[in-house]
């Protein structure tokens, strides 16, 4: 049987600030490349939608997919479970936790995913590939909104 891999990278110009993600999916000789740029967000953020974007992209959920990310805040949470325990938490004092509660969803929506660690900036073709992809996207005159995070911030942080 086949297998999908998926690699991803996310990107911010400042933290926050204009970002970017690109993903490369592979599915026997198949290769598609996706990237978007958002007008203000996180790296982290970036990161993780990568990697939303990049399963969503995959139609057959019976197949086995590799997601590799040179993202420990994505890998981690993953394989360490963490975000199982972020979920019965109800995602208490985590940042992100709109974008947790759709990596939940769509990796429960799959068969057999593995997420693999591979070190950024570190000569990987793919790797290097999805960084200029999310690079680029971040540097766009074309971006997006990243709704949830501009309404987050924008809302006052006071007592009264």
């Amino acid at each position: 049987m086949s297998c999908i891999n998926i690699y991803t990278d996310g990107s911010s110009r400042g933290n926050p600030g204009p970002g970017g993600l690109g993903i490369i999916l592979e599915y026997k000789k198949n290769i598609k490349e996706i990237s978007k740029g958002f007008k203000m967000t996180t790296n982290n953020r970036m990161e993780l939608l990568a990697v939303i974007l990049g399963l969503e992209e995959v139609k057959k959920r019976e197949l086995e997919v590799f997601v590799f990310s040179d993202s420990r805040y994505v890998v981690d949470a993953i394989n360490k479970g963490w975000l199982l325990k972020w979920e019965k938490n109800n995602f208490k004092k985590k940042k992100n936790p709109d974008l947790w509660k759709r990596l939940l969803k769509i990796h429960k929506e799959f068969t057999k995913v593995k997420f693999v660690w591979i070190k950024g900036h570190a000569g990987h073709p793919k790797n290097e590939r999805c960084d200029k992809l999310a690079v680029l996207a971040s540097e766009s005159s074309n971006q997006i909104t990243d709704t949830y995070y501009e309404e987050t911030i924008k809302k006052p942080n006071t007592l009264f």
